[in-house]
């Protein structure tokens, strides 16, 4: 999933999946408030690094200790036993009669599997001292002012949203959206770096309905836009008025075609030399934005453009883009950007010992792929 920042003031986001949407404009796949969803993540993280979570893993750490002990206390018996019988068998070497060398042979041959699996036993010894000096030290008292001391630091207004999002890469591998049509409620699955699940339900905005279009044939729609677009634009915007074909399935540059063929409507044509107009997608390459800001321009008055009916393309005349007025405006968009952008980029984890290292993703498979955002802002 992708992130979007939208509201006026810049601060509020939204997590949005586009699925067919940058294809053939079937709408976006999921789209969901990102405030509620990373309070709520935050208070599954904070929750997880509580005193009764603390306590469970010093718990399950003795226990590994303990575990480590009983393991090492056991190889030493096999030890002990594997070098008798080593010492038996160079005793029964010795006393062998050296004319009789195929009795020697074998008692040869029984004393090096003994000293072989000496060696053995000693190599898995040396193994488990050495990962246990390397496992950290549990300090109890440490942990437990961690806990409380947590949740203070995490809401300190002072507090660094890139140590924020260090933090949750330590904890959080996947973060999984899925909304539930029937409560009206975002379901939000978090995937621990020591492999557990977690889930939280989170209401979601009640929106107001969408405003009603005046209802449009695709056979009127295709002869109004046939001469001025290509097929593949016009699957795009019957999706996007929620059209369907006469099997329900979206519109594609195929089945226009089909409609147009059948209608009897020539096909697009390309004017001849410059063109003297450009869509959204064009004039956000130049202008080195995104397309929702260029929509904005548009709503706003700001950047001249003309539409043939709603949800159909956008044109924008050429001699536009130049004008003081334009210029203006996307000066502001480009001010409203972060000043560290780059360092928004960034990806660095911190390494502490004995943790897994994940990272924090947004992932949604409605539409055959999944698609991944690392999380945190």
């Amino acid at each position: 999933m992708r992130v979007f920042y939208g509201s006026g003031s810049g601060h509020a986001h939204r997590y949005q999946c586009r699925g067919d949407d940058a294809h053939v404009g079937a709408g976006l796949c999921i789209g969901i408030g990102g405030v509620r969803v990373d309070q709520a993540v935050t208070a599954l993280m904070l929750e997880a690094v509580s005193g009764h979570a603390v306590e469970a893993v010093i718990l399950a750490a003795e226990k590994v200790v303990a575990e480590d002990d009983a393991l090492t206390v056991a190889l030493g018996r096999d030890l002990e036993a594997a070098r008798y019988d080593a010492s038996l068998a160079a005793r029964r070497y010795d006393l062998v009669d050296p004319a009789r060398r195929h009795v020697a042979r074998e008692l040869e041959a029984r004393w090096n599997t003994a000293l072989e699996r000496v060696a053995a036993l000693e190599r898995r010894i040396a193994a488990a001292q050495t990962s246990a000096l390397a496992r950290p030290e549990v300090d109890r008292d440490a942990l437990l002012r961690l806990a409380g001391d947590l949740p203070t630091a995490w809401n300190a207004p002072t507090a660094d949203n890139r140590a924020r999002q260090r933090l949750i890469h330590i904890l959080v591998r996947e973060v999984v959206i899925d909304l539930d049509d029937a409560t009206h409620e975002a379901v939000v699955i978090v995937h621990w770096a020591g492999g557990q699940h977690t889930e939280a339900r989170v209401p979601r905005v009640r929106c107001k309905p969408r405003r009603a279009e005046p209802a449009r044939s695709p056979a009127e729609v295709v002869r109004r836009l046939a001469q001025e677009w290509p097929d593949r634009e016009i699957a795009v915007t019957l999706n996007r008025m929620r059209c369907r074909t006469s099997v329900g399935e979206n519109w594609t540059s195929v089945t226009v075609r089909e409609v147009r063929e059948r209608l009897g409507v020539p096909p697009f044509q390309a004017p001849e030399g410059a063109p003297t107009s450009i869509g959204m997608q064009e004039v956000a390459r130049r202008f080195g934005i995104c397309i929702p800001s260029v929509l904005r321009l548009i709503r706003e008055g700001i950047l001249p453009a003309e539409q043939a009916m709603a949800y159909a393309p956008w044109k924008i005349p050429l001699e536009a883009l130049v004008a003081e007025p334009v210029l203006a405006g996307l000066r502001r968009v480009k001010e409203r950007r972060p000043k560290n952008l780059q360092g928004y980029h960034r990806d660095e984890t911190m390494q502490l010992p004995g943790l897994l290292q994940g990272g924090c993703r947004m992932s949604r498979d409605r539409h055959g792929g999944r698609e991944r955002r690392t999380h945190g802002r």
